[in-house]
């Protein structure tokens, strides 16, 4: 019992080493020693709560969460693991960093391919050193980009996914839907197709959140976050709108230099129209911190379209009477098809 985390451990650098080659081994050596001291360091919240040590604070939040933990897998039928029955304090406000790039003149963005997850538009690190070193080597090439903090992720069930001090102090509702989101990931997770597993999950995280709201009798707040995530995709659709009209200019006629100069110019108008919401949509204030940075096509490149099948996995919810384990089942049957069939049958106009 005592050396599955060790025997696992060797298992999965000797998969990374047999799968990437020597090449990788830098990189993928600093996310396994990364995700190792996260497991190592990660703290059972069973034994937190009857240390008198820890603050009563911390221990509210984590009464919470186990609170959240058992609703999950009781009520909404995901994972019943170990997974959030842990708590780290990484002491910095990011688990990991990801560096997105894309050519100057293209919002088609880098990808890099790991065992596992299939392509990602994105290379993550557990030292934000590393990853501006890294995109620094990019930008030497030509290439614009963007280094973004991220407060959590899904390990897809390979590991018990801890607690994090990065999410702790969200919101009920926020915390909630992020717990429900991740074990989703570990439910139905499609290599390669991140807007259908995004999708997926973000329509488990919105339906557990109204699930949970009504099971303590407060159906107002799961309207308020349904509210807030209709107001951020609105955001994202802008971005998205913006992305379509570069496209445009970058494969249409006329010299690099003038692309270069109607490139900022949309730019500058994406910033604009976003203050203009702004001034309207006080949800969207998360967003103050990214539209102040000096945009970039990595930049645009870094959002994703995490709501463009909702609608679809939404419908085939209710197709199975809302019955969770039977949409499960569906959700299964239809990863199996190929891409195209995928979202052909999750489209909904």
């Amino acid at each position: 019992m005592f050396f599955t985390f060790p025997q696992t451990l060797i298992s999965v650098m000797l998969c990374v080493t047999l799968l990437s080659g020597c090449a990788g081994l830098g990189y993928y050596g600093q996310s396994v020693r990364g995700q190792a001291s996260l497991l190592l360091n990660a703290q059972p919240i069973s034994e937190l709560l009857v240390d008198p040590a820890v603050d009563e604070s911390l221990k509210g939040k984590l009464r919470r969460v186990i609170k959240i933990r058992r609703f999950a897998s009781e009520a909404l039928g995901l994972p019943d693991n170990a997974s959030y029955t842990q708590y780290v304090d990484l002491h910095r406000p990011y688990v990991v960093w990801n560096v997105f790039a894309a050519p100057a003149l293209s919002v088609t963005p880098e990808r890099w391919c790991f065992p596992v997850v299939g392509c990602v538009a994105y290379r993550g690190y557990f030292a934000a050193a590393e990853a501006h070193a890294f995109a620094a080597g990019l930008a030497d090439q030509g290439l614009d980009v963007y280094v973004g903090g991220v407060t959590a992720y899904s390990t897809l069930g390979w590991f018990d996914d801890p607690v994090l001090n990065t999410i702790i102090n969200r919101p009920e509702a926020e915390l909630a839907g992020l717990v429900f989101h991740e074990l989703a990931h570990q439910l139905v997770y499609v290599s390669g197709d991140s807007t259908f597993n995004e999708s997926f999950a973000t329509t488990v995280e919105l339906e557990g959140a109204r699930r949970w709201f009504d099971h303590l009798g407060r159906p107002q707040q799961a309207q308020n976050y349904a509210d807030k995530k209709v107001i951020e995709q609105k955001l994202v659709d802008l971005i998205m709108d913006y992305r379509g009209r570069l496209e445009v200019v970058y494969g249409g006629e006329g010299t690099d230099k003038a692309k270069l100069i109607k490139k900022q110019k949309l730019i500058a108008a994406l910033k604009a129209d976003y203050k203009k919401m702004r001034k309207h949509k006080k949800a969207q204030s998360a967003y103050d911190g990214w539209f102040a940075q000096d945009l970039n096509n990595a930049h645009i490149a870094s959002i994703g379209t995490y709501h463009q099948f909702v609608k679809g996995f939404e419908r085939l919810l209710a197709d199975n009477g809302g019955d969770l384990a039977a949409f499960y089942a569906a959700v299964r049957r239809l990863s199996k098809n190929s891409a195209d069939e995928r979202h052909a049958i999750l489209a909904v106009n």
